[in-house]
Order: C-alpha cells, then structure tokens, then sequence
C-alpha cells in the first residue's frame, strides 16, 4: 500500500529542491526525517512538512488498520516547475532587466516494504 503527499505552489525553484530529494529518495521514513531535519538547506523544511503529511496520510487511511512506520519508506519523490512570477528591476539608462521567481510543485509518495 502506498500513499501520496502533495504540495503546491511552493516559492523555490525545483532545482533547489530536487537536490534535498536526493538525499532521502528510497531511504526508510525515519532515516529521511532525520535527513531532513539536520540539513541546513531551506528546501528541507518543505520537504520534511509533505514526508510528515504522507505519513500521516498512510496512517489515516481505511484500509490501514495495521501499519506500522518503522516498516515505511520513500517509493517515490519529484518535483515539478509552478508558474513563475516575472518580475522587473530597473537598470542604467532607462533599460529593464526580467527577474523570474520560481514556483515548484512537490510530491511525496510512501510506501510499505515488501509492497
């Protein structure tokens, strides 16, 4: 059985958050916090809080009934690109330079072992 996080809209580019999934795609689920948790990178907040929320998915689900977490790890793991927001900074002589802000979408998917 498996479960699903998501996150959306998220203000950090994916490539920044694609590096922290790297460190805790596969990994069980209390390795990947503990990961998570030490890492000085600011993505590792988002990523920590959607793990969190597939774990929790995993236990409110019906069908459930016995799960047990320390039998859970990380099946899956990807970001996607959101919208960008442009944005303009003025420059010298009258000329404008684009600043793109990025959005990412995240998303978590956790499952048992041997399933």
């Amino acid at each position: 059985m498996e479960t699903t996080a998501r996150a959306r809209y998220l203000r950090q580019s994916s490539s920044k958050i694609n590096r922290v999934l790297q460190l805790v795609r596969g990994h069980d689920v209390n390795e990947a916090l503990t990961i998570l948790h030490f890492s000085p990178v600011k993505a590792s907040e988002f990523v920590e809080k959607i793990l969190r929320s597939a774990i929790a998915n995993m236990m409110n689900a019906p069908e459930a009934k016995e799960v047990d977490i320390d039998n859970l790890y990380v099946k899956s793991a990807y970001v996607d690109g959101g919208p960008t927001f442009k944005r303009w900074r003025a420059r010298a002589m009258g000329r404008a330079n684009r600043i793109l802000k990025r959005t990412s979408h995240l998303t978590v998917i956790v499952a048992e072992k041997g399933s």
